[in-house]
């Protein structure tokens, strides 16, 4: 059994209005084991798009390699942008390594709520993925539902938005479509996709994600 924890802090600030949360990086995050161009850092997979689709919304120019100069590139973004992350999972064991949300057992949470009282400015969390067993969102419903907060649906069109209420203030979760390329066949079958596709026939999945990012994180 392959115990899996988290390899970074929370990057949260006193002014962060934003969260991203996610579960945990790849296993080879634990290991030491990086790929050529993984970032050492939150969401630095050189196989994940959030940054690359960031990179390309806000022409940031990020060095995609092992280097301090990488790892403050992403942060001085962050911090600029009042942006933070809070992943959900501290650690998990899994039976097969690698990096499906399915595969997680014995999952142990990091106190989000908590997190949320701490930084009182944050206001919307950006889940990286919907409502799939072991996903962020489906965690943070498991807390709230325990807590018996109330986890209401504002809308059900992609992305989904929902909110709640803690800390007498409300907050907004928006559930992004996966970075993770795991998600390509999820988008291929999405009508909107499939309408751009005959439009331009160059349309990527990538595309699909960088428009819906850019609503997202370009709200106030």
């Amino acid at each position: 059994m392959f115990y899996h924890f988290h390899p970074y802090e929370v990057f949260l600030k006193i002014n962060t209005k934003k969260i991203i949360v996610g579960t945990l990086p790849p296993p080879r995050f634990c290991t030491k084991e990086y790929k050529e161009n993984d970032v050492l850092f939150c969401y630095g997979s050189q196989d994940g798009l959030l940054w690359k689709a960031l990179d390309k919304i806000f022409n940031l120019k990020l060095i995609y390699n092992h280097s301090q100069e990488a790892i403050i590139q992403r942060q001085e973004f962050l911090i600029k942008e009042k942006i933070g992350v809070c992943d959900i999972v501290s650690s998990c064991k899994r039976e097969k390594i690698d990096a499906s949300d399915i595969g997680m057992s014995d999952v142990k949470l990091r106190d989000i709520l908590g997190y949320l009282k701490e930084f009182k400015d944050i206001e919307t969390i950006i889940f990286t993925g919907g409502n799939s067993k072991n996903g962020p969102e489906y965690f943070l419903r498991q807390v709230l539902k325990k807590e018996k907060i109330v986890f209401k649906v504002i809308s059900n069109e992609i992305p989904k938005v929902h909110n709640f209420i803690f800390d007498n203030r409300i907050i907004k979760t928006i559930s992004l479509t996966s970075p993770s390329n795991a998600a390509n066949r999820f988008i291929g079958s999405n009508s909107y996709y499939k309408e751009q596709k005959k439009i331009n026939s160059n349309y990527t999945t990538f595309d699909f994600r960088v428009e819906q990012y850019k609503k997202v994180f370009l709200e106030d």
